[in-house]
């Protein structure tokens, strides 16, 4: 722990572009993560089968209020479906389809942002890298262990920037395409139900 405090503190000149890059790139990891817990603030299954055992039992007023009763991505497409009224499966789909292309947007919005960074934290490094290396060489009486460890703590600090914006990135995407997933499926599972076509579910016999 000693070492990386001391990377920050005389790391050279390009500590501080390495620090800006690093408090934004974890600003926006941190927003996202927020953003996507919201939306995804429920039990998918169990809320998924029993909105659908309540449609399928006629009782679409009690799955409008179940749906109603939680605030994430999936109740709202089961609101938007159901309040349709349609029993037009083209129709249904339709609904479904444009409920879910709003949400994906909010999903991946600047997402592409979070390796961008982790890249730029690593590139600033090695640029640092250079730079204190070839003052160090041009400086140093014992240029080449001086110059070496001067030269890595840049690189160490931009590394270590860009490990959580990668891993954070990482589990936004797949979050992100887990959640759609269960939208689709949903909305999918929800039509069926609606113009009373079986549920087919593999691994389950109802």
């Amino acid at each position: 722990m000693r070492t990386i405090l001391d990377w920050y503190q005389s790391g050279g000149p390009f500590i501080l572009p390495l620090l800006l890059v690093g408090f934004a790139g974890l600003m926006l990891l941190a927003e996202r993560i927020v953003f996507l817990i919201v939306q995804s603030k429920i039990h998918v299954r169990p809320f998924m089968e029993k909105v659908i055992s309540l449609v399928r039992a006629d009782k679409l007023d009690e799955a409008l209020k179940v749906c109603a009763e939680h605030q994430s991505a999936l109740p709202d497409l089961g609101l938007v479906i159901l309040r349709s009224r349609s029993r037009n499966e083209a129709d249904l789909m339709h609904v479904a389809k444009t409920a879910t292309l709003t949400v994906v947007p909010g999903l991946t919005s600047r997402l592409a942002w979070l390796p961008t960074l982790a890249i730029v934290a690593v590139l600033l490094g090695i640029l640092g890298a250079s730079a204190n290396l070839h003052e160090a060489l041009t400086r140093s009486a014992d240029p080449i262990r001086i110059g070496v460890a001067y030269a890595l703590r840049p690189f160490g600090v931009g590394v270590l920037t860009a490990i959580p914006l990668v891993a954070g990135y990482a589990y936004l995407v797949h979050e992100s395409e887990k959640l759609v997933a269960s939208l689709e499926e949903f909305s999918a599972r929800l039509v069926n139900a609606l113009i009373d076509r079986p549920d087919v579910r593999l691994g389950h016999r109802n």
